[in-house]
């Protein structure tokens, strides 16, 4: 037996402004779309994985969801042009990456993130 996927679901009640944060921002695609369910994907091949946490590190709430980009200036950038307000950061942490914060129109917290 091997775990093959791990999908973070998201509860909402408006697909389009996911659509907006994660699609037109963050750049995903749309895999699936059946109305009830929209599931966003990214290009490249990612192990699965899940992380515990009792904190968010450097004193930080923990975030709902992680988003590793290859462009975190850029992506900063495009939130903001959107409206999306940084909560936190870009800091450059002790443990090798750079990120920010931004809420997600949901109210979720997103830790965007580059390993250095």
């Amino acid at each position: 037996m091997a775990v093959r996927r791990i999908v973070t679901n998201i509860a909402v009640d408006r697909v389009d402004a996911a659509k907006t944060f994660y699609g037109d921002v963050l750049g995903m695609d749309i895999a699936m779309d059946l109305g009830w369910i929209t599931t966003f994907t990214a290009e490249g091949s990612m192990t699965p994985q899940i992380s515990i946490m009792t904190e968010g590190g450097s004193g930080t709430p923990v975030p709902d969801i992680s988003i590793e980009v290859d462009d975190l200036s850029d992506v900063q950038q495009r939130m903001q042009a959107a409206g999306f307000e940084i909560e936190y950061g870009p800091a450059e942490e002790p443990w090798g990456v750079t990120r920010f914060f931004v809420r997600d129109p949901f109210g979720r917290l997103v830790n965007i993130l580059v390993h250095r």
